[in-house]
C-alpha cells in the first residue's frame, strides 16, 4: 500500500525520478530527450511558484510526462503503465498519483485535439511543455523531429494541415516549416497561465522572426 505523501521524502523521490527518466530518456533523437525534461522542468518550477500550484505534484508531472508518450512507445496505454508503476516503486499516494497521471494524459497537444485541463497543476506543466516547443528552442526542436521522422524542411506545394484528427497529426507526413503553422505559433494564444502567457510572447515573436529570414532565404532574395 502506497504511504501518504506525508510520509515519504519528497526530494528524494524527485531525486529518484530524475535518475529514472535521464536512463529511460538516454539516446533519445527526437527533440524528447532528458534535456527537454530539464527544461521543462525549470520551466514548471517558474510557473507553479507564480501560480501558486502544488510543486511536488507539478514537477513530478514534468519529469514524467514524457515516459508515458506514445511517441516513445509501442502504445500510450504501456506508456501509462511505465509511469503508474514508477509512482508504486516510489510510494506515491494514490491520490497523488491520480493527480499526477490526469497531467501526463491531458497535456498533449493532439494537432489541437488535447482534452480539458482540470487543475492548476495541469495547467502550469501544459504551458511548461508548450513554451519548450516555441522560441530558439522550439526552432531546433522542430528540425531536429523532422530529421528523426524524415520530413523535408520545406516544399512548397505542400499546404499546412488544417482541422487534423489526432491519428492524422502523428502519423500524416508534413514538412518541418508546416509545423509552425500547424502547431507552433498556435500554441502563444493556448497558454493557460498569465505567466506562460508572459513568457510565450518573446519566444513567438523569434518565431516570426525565423520564418520571415527563411523564406528570404530560401527564394534567394538574401
Amino acid at each position: 500500500m502506497c504511504r501518504s505523501n506525508d510520509a515519504i521524502d519528497k526530494n528524494e523521490v524527485i531525486t529518484n525520478t530524475i535518475a529514472y527518466v535521464q536512463n529511460a530518456l538516454e539516446g533519445e533523437g527526437t527533440g524528447h530527450d532528458w534535456w527537454h525534461i530539464d527544461r521543462v522542468t525549470k520551466l514548471t518550477k517558474k510557473i507553479a511558484e507564480k501560480e501558486n500550484a502544488n510543486m511536488f505534484i507539478c514537477i513530478m508531472a514534468a519529469l514524467l510526462h514524457d515516459i508515458a508518450d506514445e511517441k516513445l512507445n509501442e502504445s500510450e496505454k504501456i506508456g501509462i503503465k511505465k509511469v503508474r508503476s514508477w509512482l508504486a516503486s516510489q510510494s506515491v499516494d494514490h491520490e497523488a498519483t491520480e493527480q499526477i497521471m490526469d497531467i501526463i494524459t491531458s497535456i498533449s497537444f493532439k494537432g489541437g485535439n488535447g482534452l480539458q485541463l482540470n487543475s492548476v497543476e495541469a495547467k502550469v506543466v501544459q504551458d511548461a511543455d508548450r513554451l519548450d516547443a516555441i522560441g530558439a528552442i522550439g526552432i531546433a526542436r522542430c528540425f531536429v523531429y523532422s530529421g528523426a521522422t524524415s520530413s523535408p524542411i520545406h516544399d512548397p506545394f505542400i499546404k499546412p494541415r488544417e482541422h487534423m484528427t489526432k491519428e492524422e497529426y502523428r502519423h500524416n507526413k508534413s514538412t518541418a516549416i508546416n509545423h509552425f503553422y500547424e502547431k507552433l505559433l498556435k500554441l502563444k494564444d493556448l497558454m493557460n497561465t498569465e505567466t506562460g502567457k508572459q513568457l510565450a510572447i518573446e519566444r513567438h515573436r523569434f518565431m516570426e522572426m525565423f520564418l520571415d529570414e527563411f523564406y528570404e532565404e530560401w527564394e534567394g532574395r538574401r
